[in-house]
């Protein structure tokens, strides 16, 4: 079972007086979908640009995964655990609230920042809050978070270029750019599929080649 929500359809949130302009592809803040609320383990994807100098004032979070993917720009990162990063193109960054934390992101640059940030629940509450910044990553499983059951997998293809998904109970399939077919869907760029049960499925990249976010899930969230 396959179901695609188009770039358009997702909500848009954000505050673009601010410089801030998101699209949330869940219900998030002040928007509530009953059914909508999350697939599998993630409770969130959004597609997020931040103009130079606006950002996230400093903001807590306990209890969730957050991964984030630089798609252009410089992420800067400040957290209550004391560290700070610069995140580029390329890098994965994840924060692991645990029992807590408190952070702030901003867009410190001169130049327009754009990031896909995708939110997971865990298994099970607590523990302590962790961070990492994984640099330059190449295409594969780059990120895996053993207490949501998912690994974060990055595909780059050239055009006309086939490759084979991985098999999940919850499989998520977001375009960062280009296009690809799924099926007998054409995703476009910010088009996402959410797949259930998915085997032996392959995406196979448009003429101008295609980079993917995918999300292999194999545990629902054992607490709300």
């Amino acid at each position: 079972m396959i179901y695609v929500q188009r770039a358009a359809e997702r909500f848009r949130g954000g505050d673009p007086a601010a410089g801030i302009e998101t699209w949330h592809a869940f219900s998030f803040s002040g928007f509530y979908d009953p059914d909508n609320v999350r697939f599998g383990p993630l409770a969130a994807c959004n597609e997020e640009r931040l103009a130079p100098g606006a950002g996230f004032t400093e903001h807590p979070h306990r209890d969730v995964e957050i991964v984030t993917w630089v798609v252009e720009g410089e992420l800067t990162h400040e957290d209550s655990t004391g560290r700070t990063e610069v995140v580029r193109p390329g890098d994965v960054q994840r924060l692991s609230a645990g029992t807590g934390v408190r952070h702030v992101e901003r867009n410190a640059g001169t130049a327009p920042l754009r990031f896909v940030q995708m939110w997971l629940t865990p298994s099970e509450p607590g523990g302590a809050p962790s961070y990492e910044v994984s640099r330059a990553v190449s295409d594969g499983a780059v990120c895996a978070l053993a207490q949501a059951e998912a690994v974060l997998h990055v595909r780059r293809l050239r055009g006309g270029e086939r490759c084979a998904l991985p098999g999940a109970q919850w499989l998520y399939v977001h375009v960062v750019r280009g296009s690809v077919r799924l099926a007998q869907e054409e995703l476009r760029e910010g088009d996402a599929a959410r797949v259930l049960e998915s085997e032996e499925l392959d995406a196979v990249a448009g003429a101008a080649g295609a980079e993917l976010l995918l999300w292999e899930m194999h545990a629902e969230p054992r607490f709300p």
